[in-house]
């Protein structure tokens, strides 16, 4: 068996094209979504990560919101251009680029965000939204990933999900979606901790390994027929590589490329996020 592939970046392509449709459909009433960025520093990663962010809006209509500091930046520096994004009414929504520098508070700078401008969907009480069901931005990486698999015909509903990374970006929240009576999965949550993590693997139809450990899941330890997911990233031997061993595509029926699969993915839920909270506050 040779796993088909989980193919997120022409799926995220595919979002993206419906989402221009309902961008322009927001313009023909006057409204712009806006994405804003705040990049502390001048670190290549970030900096590359937040430019791919404006290409994108480039792409489907969203209006750029691009806030930067230098790497001096104070605390009071940096909350005062969270302050300046939250009260900006072409701002539908934004992120703060992490890592911060250090030596600043960045839990701080993220509890002072307007929780309706969260496009990240992490914010505390966009998590609490969640647990309680209630409308709000949603977690981009789980929502892309949940989307990912939907939108390959992967069963979801009864499905046993083994979660592999307790991060709160992937790992403590894909659970609180994957458990929604519109997904209707069991998850189990496992980590570097766990004792047994072998037999857990063997049991699940679908796999989602987001520890950031080297070829952590193995061929031997996947169910025949699995869908896995590969979201974590690390380096080896100077090579940027996954949680998943290569040899995993033998086995399993579906597998998302890292990089190409989830990370795509991620990306255009956050577009998600801010046409949709554009969308709310137009009563669409």
């Amino acid at each position: 068996m040779t796993a088909q592939i989980l193919d997120g970046k022409a799926t995220a392509a595919a979002i993206k094209s419906e989402l221009a449709v309902r961008v322009a459909a927001l313009k023909e009433r006057g409204i712009v979504p806006g994405l804003g960025t705040v990049l502390v520093g001048d670190d290549p990663g970030s900096r590359w990560y937040v430019n791919g962010k404006h290409r994108d809006c480039a792409e489907i209509g969203i209006a750029s919101i691009q806030r930067e500091l230098p790497a001096t930046a104070t605390q009071e520096d940096v909350e005062n251009v969270v302050r300046e994004l939250n009260a900006d009414p072409a701002c539908t929504g934004y992120i703060v680029q992490l890592p911060l520098p250090k030596g600043l508070d960045q839990n701080r700078v993220l509890e002072l965000m307007d929780p309706d401008k969260d496009a990240d969907g992490l914010h505390p009480t966009s998590l609490g939204r969640l647990v309680l069901g209630i409308d709000g931005p949603l977690p981009c990486t789980p929502l892309g990933i949940v989307e990912l698999l939907r939108r390959h015909d992967v069963a979801i509903d009864g499905a046993e999900v083994v979660v592999v990374g307790r991060g709160i970006t992937v790992g403590r929240s894909i659970g609180l979606l994957l458990t929604r009576r519109s997904e209707n999965a069991t998850v189990t949550l496992c980590h570097t901790g766990t004792r047994d993590l072998a037999s857990h693997l063997r049991n699940a139809d679908i796999v989602v390994a987001a520890a950031g450990v080297p070829h952590l899941v193995k061929p031997e330890d996947v169910k025949p027929g699995a869908a896995v997911l590969d979201v974590g990233v690390s380096r080896s031997e100077g090579k940027i590589v996954g949680d998943v061993h290569p040899g995993v595509a033998e086995v399993a029926a579906w597998i998302s490329p890292n990089p190409g699969g989830v990370g795509p993915m991620t990306r255009a839920m956050l577009l998600n996020n801010i046409v949709e909270a554009a969308e709310r506050r137009a009563g669409a």
